[in-house]
């Protein structure tokens, strides 16, 4: 109980927006506020980064780590999901991925072979078995290659 409530402490701490530094060696370890920013951005570049809830040493081994950045003025942090979710009711908010699922799996997709179904259940969100959808892997991909367009 202990643990769970330090733990529980420890993340709530780091849903400030008051605390902007990198905080040193600390950040190298543990995860901070800026660390955990990263987690909420729905940003292409940071989709599915920093899932540490205290070490974020973990992110840095299997390579989803992502640090802040503050320079780029052209693309501040935004919050929140991908795409806006029309009924704000909590209900739905909880909810509202197994629903698009469920729509993927049984309605939507039915005329497809139930290995192809099974692919919208088990695979990363976003993959389509046409192509019509990306996940955050394939988009970050694309933005990296935009980028070194712009470069060149």
């Amino acid at each position: 109980m202990f643990a769970y409530a330090m733990n529980q402490n420890y993340g709530t701490l780091c849903h400030t927006n008051f605390i902007n530094s990198k905080l040193g060696w600390w950040g190298y370890i543990f995860v901070t506020p800026s660390h955990h920013r990263v987690h909420h951005a729905s940003n292409t570049k940071y989709l599915d980064k920093n899932m540490g809830m205290v070490l974020i040493i973990w992110d840095r081994i299997f390579g989803t780590f992502q640090e802040e950045k503050e320079e780029m003025e052209y693309e501040k942090l935004k919050f929140g999901l991908t795409k806006d979710v029309e009924d704000k009711n909590p209900v739905n908010i909880i909810f509202h991925e197994w629903k698009e699922i469920y729509k993927d799996f049984f309605i939507r997709k039915k005329d497809l072979p139930l290995s192809t179904r099974l692919k919208y259940i088990f695979l990363p969100p976003g993959w389509s078995h046409d192509g019509s959808s990306k996940t955050s892997r394939q988009l970050q991909k694309l933005v990296k290659q935009e980028e070194n367009a712009v470069k060149l």
